[in-house]
């Protein structure tokens, strides 16, 4: 068992094992609503959007976090506004969003004589991870897991049936609009730590896998939880042992838990009327 402990004595592969966890459980159980309401772009619109306001930050002299989280913040009133009474499906008007505001991005780039790298931003390094850095991912995620326990009902739902929820006296627009929100600041606090695509596989990936073996959304949340905190551990691990990249190394992990759900939900559809017989 030593090849699975040795890499964990280090406390930066510590730090990178933490954050991803906390990323990863917070985004997985966002990630069941995501799906469910066939919103699997979203993570990549809100990352991508975060353009305008890290060179808008950068060129102030801001953090680049505030500035990220406020371009994250008009990107989900812009989708709820644009996909609002249902005339324009969510999935458009992401596109929309997304293009609007990263050209939008381009545009202050090609303005500006002297830019900063935002790479690190747009990739991130989970091995980087400081102790201040899981202070606000730890906080985050706390936030945001708390607002999806105290609206549970209301985002379960809205996500099933916003029709009937409408007629109970729910307005699926806010919840919506919550629901974009907190998408916002967990994609733009875990962009910073593991990077774009890594955030966007933790968003959609487990959750996609659970919708699977599931139908029961609080058994989807939890199975999403545990194949990304799973996909965490075992991709670091990987990652040590073949000294390659550690975000891709999650990401196919992650991937690779996909496939055996859809081949465990394959082989049991086939079984099933055998059993019957």
């Amino acid at each position: 068992m030593g090849w699975l402990t040795d890499p964990f004595r280090y406390a930066f592969m510590q730090n990178a094992l933490l954050a991803a966890v906390l990323i990863g459980v917070t985004c997985a159980v966002l990630g069941v609503y995501v799906v469910q309401r066939r919103m699997a772009f979203v993570g990549d619109a809100m990352a991508h959007t975060t353009l305008p306001g890290l060179v808008i930050a950068h060129l102030g002299g801001w953090s680049l976090s505030v500035g990220g989280l406020a371009a994250a913040g008009v990107t989900a009133v812009a989708i709820a506004w644009v996909s609002r009474r249902g005339r324009v499906k969510e999935d458009t008007a992401i596109g929309v969003v997304l293009t609007g505001m990263f050209a939008v991005g381009v545009l202050l780039m090609s303005r500006t004589r002297s830019f900063r790298d935002l790479s690190h931003m747009l990739f991130g390094n989970v091995l980087g991870v400081t102790a201040a850095d899981l202070w606000l991912i730890a906080g985050v995620a706390a936030l945001v897991l708390a607002a999806l326990a105290l609206f549970h009902k209301e985002l379960e739902l809205t996500s099933y049936d916003p029709t009937h929820a409408e007629v109970l006296g729910l307005r699926p627009g806010l919840t919506r609009l919550l629901l974009l929100g907190l998408l916002a600041l967990a994609v733009v606090t875990g962009i910073q730590a593991v990077g774009v695509i890594l955030t966007n596989a933790l968003l959609v990936t487990p959750a996609a896998a659970a919708a699977l073996l599931t139908d029961r959304l609080p058994v989807r949340m939890a199975l999403a939880a545990l194949i990304s905190t799973g996909c965490a551990a075992g991709g670091l691990v990987a990652s040590y042992a073949l000294e390659a990249s550690s975000g891709a190394s999650i990401v196919l992990a992650c991937t690779a838990s996909f496939a055996a759900a859809a081949a465990f939900a394959t082989a049991r559809r086939q079984f099933r009327p055998a059993r019957g017989d």
